[in-house]
């Protein structure tokens, strides 16, 4: 594999929080143009690696690069190219869809992107002036991904993307995420515990256990060791500890 298409690598990823090992000697390796599926249960780690992989935790050992970069030396420089959505996403409710995203676009020095085309894409492009305080769950789940993808970044880290929004919503973002890779040439990292979904979208799978990466492997490759699918890649390595190779 050229280094050239690796978005994302970690090297013995550990994380320390309050004395503890949340995260331990994790290797990850994205590919550029792929969408990598992250799983594992409420807890396991996912979001604490997507908060390091945004420079918002600083790594307690081992390697981290975005886009070929040091995350910890230039984090700034990473940030103007990715797209993220950590945790439940924060806005101005007060603002109106496209005034959150026109701040945000101001903040990265980035205001002559087309804001209407990415609420288009997300399905918000009718809100007008409506605060986001008036927005339901999944209205607020989508202006997350819009501001995320808004300044078309070359990477998407996506936490839990799809929920609270509903299977129309879902069916919508499944499709719009196949659109940013193939005709955009995003490349996104999407942690989620919905096994269906990742598995209709993914190119890379891997799980992770209480902080451990336990299983990294091609969709393909899943789908020839384990007939069922990704539902029995994930439980045999929750449930075991095996390590596919």
């Amino acid at each position: 594999m050229n280094n050239n298409d690796i978005v994302v690598k970690t090297e013995n990823l550990v994380k320390v929080l309050s004395n503890v090992e949340v995260i331990k000697g994790c290797n990850m390796t994205v590919r550029q143009g792929s969408i990598y599926g992250f799983l594992g249960a409420n807890g396991a780690g996912k979001t604490t690696i997507f908060k390091i992989l945004t420079g918002l935790l600083t790594p307690s050992a081992g390697k981290v690069e975005v886009l070929g970069m040091d995350v910890t030396v230039n984090r700034d420089k990473i940030l103007r190219n990715i797209g993220s959505i950590i945790e439940v996403p924060i806005f101005y409710e007060h603002l109106s869809a496209e005034e959150n995203l026109s701040l945000h676009l101001a903040y990265l020095n980035r205001e002559e992107v087309d804001i209407s085309k990415a609420l288009e894409k997300v399905g918000l492009a009718n809100t007008g002036s409506q605060p986001v305080s008036k927005f339901s769950l999944g209205m607020r789940q989508r202006l997350g991904i819009a501001r995320a993808l808004v300044h078309q970044p070359k990477l998407l880290i996506l936490d839990e993307p799809i929920n609270g929004l509903d299977p129309s919503g879902i069916r919508d973002m499944r499709k719009l995420f196949l659109d940013l890779v193939e005709n955009y040439g995003m490349t996104i990292l999407i942690s989620s515990h919905i096994l269906s979904e990742i598995e209709q979208i993914a190119d890379t799978v891997s799980i992770i256990v209480d902080g451990v990466v336990k299983g990294e492997a091609t969709l393909s490759d899943i789908k020839k060791q384990y007939p069922s699918g990704i539902e029995e890649f994930y439980f045999e390595m929750t449930n075991r500890g095996v390590k596919i190779v």
